[in-house]
């Protein structure tokens, strides 16, 4: 051995050119590599051999531990949030109440057709009708597939752990949560029927497009009820349980139709269909997502029924537990007849009118109080004019006339119509109507000022008897808020009252002078006729309709004979051209002193029938139609009522109200002729319905003809505040321009 520059030296380095390296160390052979790998695995065997028994039983021991410490619920006791249904009398849809966590609608193992529970068994569980709650091959299968990065190997959940994570245990990821969820769905598996467990998995599983349930998975996916689904469908709705975006047809149709095939294979393996039934089937059409989404009736018009509902099942001892859980059917009140009645008569009349007209629109049935159609506006979610407090004009006349009736005074009373005086109060006319000294009745058909004031100056309570006989008819007591109705803060009635200067409801209008078409038998107005669960199962049916007596019924009936002709002689708006009876009043506020009106009302009834009618703007400005003409409650508001009760009582019998007993002696309208004709002339300008204070005295307009005078120009009034506008806001009536004129 040399030490030259070619050969190694004793330090182990070599020379190469110069450079010095560090040889590598001589090798091992492959013999004795292999001895001590085996060595190395034989160790580890030894030791997982040594451990192994100690590692089984404890894993037995605290799995044992867990199953006898938890408990698992009876079926049905779990509660899942569902769609709670609204539909209309004759069982058509108007809205549903979609929970937060999305749509749901619990559904029977019977209404769940076996070829998708098959389906969903070979997407997710073929072992399912044979496990114990788990499956060992399963999650040797999930492992297999983690190891090779094969997808299509599936988890190893079975459908028993997957119900139990959904709804008992989260999905946390630790060993604790797990041995919990197996340890429930062992148990589960041993106390609950395969069905029971089938029906709670297929009712509470995401099935995508907010769609929680087969039910609402159908829906969502094809528009059909559950019970008519096909087996390519069933395919469908089972491929998508693994991940519901992923394989939706309507983002990912080649990955969507992969899965698809993959469950008729299964299916196939299972033995639930053959390979030529599998092979013969198409992937069938599915919805576009967006028309199955969300609620898209609760947007319009129904929207504010659904509210109306919501806020009487409050009263009917329904939790909000059982709105959200019971998967409700609510069956309401609603005719559909007339609800599109009312929306038709609404917006078709409101078609080429200035943009800022709002109306609506309340029936209610007499003999019921049920509520047949409600109109509050186009915006399901927006504001409800149905609800609003507004100022009812002269259509509140007739509660003047009911309270005097109560007293014995009949219709035969007769009053001067001149212009009136009282404590510095100023009375007039519209327009200057006059007829001279006439009846009670006459007065209503022209809606004169002075009499009724005159009428209500006599009353036994004066203003607190019309405001007391409104009560009686149908105007609640208090507001929603708690407030006192037809009253000032202070507990007073002012005289104002008798022409409607005090605020109402259009529902209250319509139900108060239902109580009048009812002959003096208050029922009050209801959405909700028959609550059941998901299991059919009633939880609420209104049964008891005898109402509740509020006003003779000779009271009634002779009102009701008062407004018979009114319809006709406001702007010919008579029912079916004259041949159908009704009872009615038209009703305007006018707008401060600008001699314009804000609001405009028409209420009337038939015996079947009773519909009240309100228009006007958001801010309470002033009510011009399309060609710029003053808008009245002869006008517009009559209009509609025509339209909306003529198409709703189509195909109805023709029925005459009662013959009224006497009041006073007096049975009905007396015949008169009054001893001066009216003064009311073709308008050319818009009317100016207050008198002028004497120029020494200026004075506020209280209601029209109402003027209180304020010394030296100063002081406060005792005028109602308006409710959105800066001019006083009062009352008005109206017939507005003759018929045949603008």
């Amino acid at each position: 051995m040399s030490n030259g520059p070619d050969g190694p030296n004793r330090s182990g380095w070599t020379t190469d050119n110069g450079d010095a390296r560090q040889s590598a160390p001589a090798g091992r052979s492959p013999v004795e590599k292999k001895r001590t790998w085996q060595k190395v695995v034989a160790w580890i065997l030894g030791l997982g051999g040594a451990l192994l028994p100690g590692f089984v039983v404890v894993m037995a021991a605290v799995f044992l531990f867990t199953y006898a410490d938890v408990a698992v619920p009876a079926p049905g006791d779990i509660k899942q949030s569902q769609v709670a249904t609204v539909v209309d009398s004759n069982g058509g849809e108007i809205a549903r109440i979609v929970p937060a966590e999305g749509n749901r609608t619990d559904v029977p193992i019977e209404e769940i057709p076996p070829v998708l529970q098959e389906a969903v068994m070979a997407a997710e569980d073929r072992e399912f009708e044979q496990n114990a709650g788990f499956s060992i091959s399963g999650y040797g299968r999930a492992v297999m597939g983690k190891i090779t990065g094969n997808e299509s190997a599936g988890g190893g959940s079975t459908i028993t752990q997957q119900y139990v994570k959904n709804v008992l245990t989260g999905d946390e990821a630790s060993y604790q949560r797990k041995f919990r969820e197996l340890a429930i769905s062992t148990k589960m598996a041993n106390e609950w029927s395969k069905p029971e467990i089938m029906a709670a998995y297929l009712n509470t599983i995401y099935f995508g497009r907010g769609a929680y349930g087969v039910a609402a998975a159908s829906k969502a996916y094809f528009n059909k009820d559950i019970k008519d689904i096909t087996l390519p469908e069933a395919a469908v709705l089972a491929s998508s349980i693994r991940s519901p975006s992923y394989y939706d047809p309507a983002t990912n149709l080649e990955a969507a139709q992969g899965r698809w095939q993959y469950v008729l294979d299964g299916m196939v393996s299972t033995g639930a269909i053959t390979k030529d039934e599998a092979a013969a089937q198409q992937y069938p059409n599915v919805v576009d997502p967006q028309a199955a989404a969300g609620d898209p009736a609760s947007d319009g018009p129904n929207g504010l029924i659904k509210r109306q509902v919501l806020a009487e099942l409050g009263g009917l001892d329904i939790s909000e537990d059982e709105i959200r859980t019971g998967g409700l059917k609510i069956t309401t009140t609603i005719d559909p007849k007339v609800q599109n009645a009312n929306v038709q008569a609404a917006n078709g009349s409101l078609d080429g009118e200035p943009k800022d007209l709002r109306t609506a629109v309340v029936s209610v049935d007499p003999q019921t109080g049920a509520v047949k159609g409600y109109f509050g506006g186009n915006d399901g979610n927006g504001y409800d004019y149905a609800q609003a407090d507004l100022q009812t004009g002269s259509s509140f006349k007739v509660f003047a006339m009911v309270a005097a009736l109560e007293q014995g005074i009949p219709l035969s009373k007769t009053y001067n119509s001149a212009p009136f005086e009282n404590a510095g109060i100023t009375i007039t006319n519209s327009d200057g109507e006059s007829c001279g000294t006439c009846n009670l009745a006459t007065a209503m058909k022209m809606s004169l000022n002075t009499v009724f004031y005159r009428l209500m100056m006599d009353l036994n309570g004066g203003p607190n008897a019309v405001a007391d006989a409104a009560h009686q008819a149908g105007i609640p007591e208090t507001r929603p808020d708690g407030t006192k109705t037809l009253q000032n803060d202070d507990g007073g009635v002012e005289g104002g009252v008798v022409l409607g200067q005090y605020t109402s409801r259009v529902i209250d209008m319509a139900s108060a002078y239902a109580t009048l078409a009812a002959s003096g038998t208050y029922h009050t107005p209801h959405f909700v006729q028959k609550v059941e669960n998901s299991k059919g199962d009633v939880l609420f049916e209104r049964t008891d309709n005898q109402g509740e007596r509020r006003l003779p019924a000779e009271v009634a009936d002779n009102t009701t004979a008062a407004l018979e002709p009114i319809a006709a002689y406001s702007r010919g708006n008579a029912l079916d051209g004259g041949e159908r009876p009704s009872a009615a009043k038209t009703g305007t506020t006018q707008l401060g002193d600008t001699g314009m009106n804000k609001d405009a009302w028409m209420v009337g009834y038939t015996p079947q029938l009773s519909t009240a009618v309100w228009v006007g703007t958001d801010n309470g400005t002033e009510l011009v139609n399309y060609a710029g003409s003053t808008i009245y409650g002869s006008g517009l508001p009559a209009q509609i009522w025509r339209t909306a009760m003529n198409s709703a009582l189509d195909g109805q019998p023709i029925v005459d109200f009662p013959k009224p007993a006497a009041v006073g002696g007096v049975s009905g309208v007396p015949y008169e002729t009054p001893t001066a004709t009216s003064t009311t002339a073709t308008r050319t300008t818009p009317p100016t319905t207050t008198t002028e204070a004497p120029t020494s005295q200026p004075g506020v307009t209280l209601a029209p003809g109402i003027v209180i005078p304020l010394p030296g120009g100063q002081g406060e009034t005792t005028e109602s505040a308006p409710d959105t506008e800066t001019e006083p806001a009062v009352p008005s009536d109206e017939f507005g321009p003759p018929i045949g004129n603008p």
